[in-house]
C-alpha cells in the first residue's frame, strides 16, 4: 500500500495545486493530511475548499485550531517579539478573510488519526499527528532525545509516527526491543507543502510504502520517499507583498525558511 502524507499548506494555493498535479501522477492508494491548512497566505478558503473537495481524510493542525474557534491565539513558538508581532498580524488577517462555512469545517477535524494493520499474525501502527499525540503544536525537531521520541511513541502505541509542524523533513529509525528482540519504529516528519523551512523552497510531501511483509522485526521493510516537487513561488511570494501580510512571509516562501 502507498500511502501520500502531506502538511502545512498554510493557504499557499500555487504549492498545494502542484502537490496534487504531482501526487495524482503517482496513484497512491490514500492520502491523509496532518493539516495546517490555513494561515501566512492569501487563500485559506480554497485551500479548504480544495481538501473538502477530495474528501481528503485531514487532521487539525494548530493553526486550524485557533483559526476554527476564531481565536488570536495559533500556539505557534515565536522566537522573538518581532516574529510574534509578525504572527499576530497573520491570524488577525486569517480570521479576517476565512468563511464561516470553512471555519466550521476546521472546527471538526479531528486531532488524530490512527490505522491499525494486521500484518504477518501481528499489528502494525501508523499513527498521524500534527505536532505530536501529547500536543497540537509540541516541536519533534530531528535532534529530540532519542529516550524522549522513544516514550512519546511508546505511550501512543505507535510503530509508525508521521508528523508536520516544524516544516523539517526526516526520518529516524528507533528500537525499542528488549531481551534481545527487536522492535523497530518509526517517525516521520513529512515535512510542509506550502512553508518549507529547511533550506529548500520546494514543497514537500512522503509516500509510505506498506507492504505484506512489513514488520516491526524488520527496519527496511518500510519504505518512507521524501517527494520535492516545484511549484510557483514567486505568484505565492507576491500574493503575501500585496496583502496585509508581513513582506518578510514572502522571503521566506523564495527562500524556504
Amino acid at each position: 500500500m502507498n500511502i501520500a502524507l502531506f502538511s502545512d499548506i498554510h493557504a499557499n494555493l500555487p504549492a498545494l495545486e502542484a502537490f496534487f498535479k504531482d501526487v495524482d501522477n503517482r496513484n497512491p492508494d490514500v492520502i491523509y493530511c496532518l493539516g495546517d491548512l490555513v494561515g501566512y497566505n492569501i487563500w485559506p478558503n480554497e485551500i479548504v475548499n480544495e481538501i473538502r473537495k477530495r474528501k481528503i481524510p485531514t487532521i487539525a493542525g494548530n493553526y486550524d485550531f485557533g483559526i476554527g474557534r476564531m481565536s488570536n491565539e495559533c500556539g505557534c513558538a515565536y522566537k522573538t517579539e518581532h516574529d510574534k508581532q509578525n504572527g499576530s498580524v497573520s491570524i488577525s488577517f486569517t480570521n479576517s478573510i476565512i468563511k464561516e462555512e470553512q471555519r466550521k469545517y476546521l472546527r471538526t477535524l479531528p486531532a488524530h488519526i490512527k490505522v491499525e494493520f494486521q500484518l504477518n499474525e501481528d499489528k502494525l501502527n501508523l499513527l498521524l499527528v500534527h505536532g505530536s499525540p501529547r500536543k497540537i503544536n509540541e516541536y519533534l525537531f530531528e535532534d529530540r532525545e532519542e529516550k524522549s521520541l522513544l516514550r512519546i511513541m511508546e505511550q501512543a502505541d505507535a510503530d509508525i509516527m508521521c508528523f508536520g509542524h516544524t516544516h523539517k523533513p526526516y526520518h529516524r529509525i528507533l528500537n525499542s526491543g528488549t531481551d534481545g528482540q527487536n522492535h523497530f519504529r518509526h517517525a516521520v516528519n513529512i515535512g510542509s507543502v506550502g512553508k518549507p523551512k529547511d533550506g529548500n523552497p520546494q514543497g514537500c510531501y512522503v509516500m509510505l510504502t506498506i507492504n505484506d511483509n512489513s514488520s516491526v522485526l524488520d527496519k527496511d521493510s518500510l519504505k518512507v520517499k521524501f517527494i520535492r516537487f516545484d511549484y510557483d513561488v514567486e505568484k505565492a511570494a507576491k500574493a503575501v507583498e500585496e496583502s496585509p501580510l508581513p513582506n518578510e512571509y514572502a522571503d521566506m516562501l523564495r527562500k524556504g525558511f
